[in-house]
């Protein structure tokens, strides 16, 4: 295992431009963190940085107590998984999953007996003399895993893995991907632009937008107390739900209706965050919302409507009633986030 360091990292192209701003971190031994983001946000550079197929601009990169700023990627002691396995076609599973260790002239018993560890691990035993045409999507992105896991590598480095899968299979591998890095202890960084596998799989989250690290935090503080109204629209699937507000008094405002109150110094427009399911139909709630849609998702609904004109969503359980007309609704307590309203930036 290995704690790796960025000390100021940035990336600026030939032609100037700055894929990723000054970036200052630790990850620990053992950790899996899942950078994320939209795309073009420098998730994927910043990756491609720490496993040396990017050069660093500026500062400095760590794997354990060495400085790997001029190391060639072979020898960072790391392994990578892509989004598009990298396997050889014409070779047979085993042969694959062996190949890195051939070329470092492991001998064959050696070879053999990784090989076959890392197929009973990943329940690919039965198909290590197959071809990668004869597999599914996700039999490859395990064939490709395995051949990182052979290597004894002290880092993962993960590249949007599993973009290529359906849904089913997608789920499937996140908890595969996840039981197998707590097995195996390594140190692992995974860049999605899916906020559902960072929620799911990472011990902490890095949130990054146009190459700035927005947050970094565990799922819960990122989800629940988000730094920005960037982080609180991308972080949640149904996201928080934004409003211009006020605060007069210490009382919080959207529209002419009271939300809640704060003791922060603050007074004036504010951007008023209430996530979906803080929200519930109540006949004593403060607020009135004008129905548009229902969404039926099965566990739950979503009720879509809008609040002194304002769209706002609403997260209910699957049984729960909801009448015609504006309906009364009220706020969980302490569910109410305040953000700069020119900034964004959490108050």
């Amino acid at each position: 295992m290995a704690q790796v360091t960025l000390d100021n990292v940035r990336k600026v192209y030939p032609n100037g431009f700055e894929a990723v701003k000054p970036a200052s971190y630790n990850i620990a031994d053992g950790e899996f963190v899942v950078l994320v983001g939209p795309s073009g946000c420098g998730k994927s550079t910043m990756l491609r940085m720490i496993a040396g197929l990017e050069d660093i601009s500026d500062g400095a990169l760590k794997i354990g107590d060495r400085q790997v700023n001029k190391v060639d990627p072979a020898d960072r002691d790391i392994a990578m998984v892509f989004q598009n396995y990298a396997l050889y076609p014409h070779m047979t599973v085993r042969k694959n999953i062996g190949y890195g260790l051939k070329n470092r002239k492991i001998d064959k018993s050696t070879i053999e007996a990784k090989v076959q560890e890392a197929a009973t691990m990943l329940n690919l035993t039965e198909y290590l003399d197959r071809k990668p045409s004869q597999l599914s999507g996700g039999q490859r992105q395990r064939v490709a895993m395995g051949r990182a896991i052979v290597r004894d590598p002290s880092l993962f480095l993960f590249d949007e893995p599993l973009s290529n899968l359906d849904a089913k299979l997608r789920n499937q591998m996140r908890i595969e991907i996840k039981a197998l890095q707590r097995r195996l202890g390594v140190t692992s960084i995974y860049v999605t632009h899916d906020q559902i596998e960072a929620m799911t799989m990472a011990d902490r989250i890095i949130v990054m937008n146009g190459g700035i690290i927005e947050q970094i935090g565990t799922p819960a503080e990122v989800y629940h107390s988000p730094a920005s109204t960037f982080v609180a629209s991308f972080m949640g699937a149904p996201p928080m739900n934004l409003l211009e507000g006020r605060v007069d008094g210490g009382m919080i405002r959207v529209g002419d209706t009271v939300v809640g109150n704060t003791t922060l110094a603050v007074t004036g427009p504010v951007t008023v965050g209430i996530r979906p399911e803080d929200l519930e139909p109540s006949v004593g709630g403060q607020l009135r919302i004008d129905v548009s849609i229902i969404e039926e998702l099965g566990a739950h609904r979503l009720v879509h409507g809008h609040i002194a004109g304002q769209a706002l969503t609403m997260q209910i359980g699957k049984d729960t009633a909801i009448g015609d007309g504006p309906i009364p609704v009220a706020i969980k307590n302490n569910a109410v986030s305040l953000f700069d309203h020119q900034t964004g930036n959490r108050l």
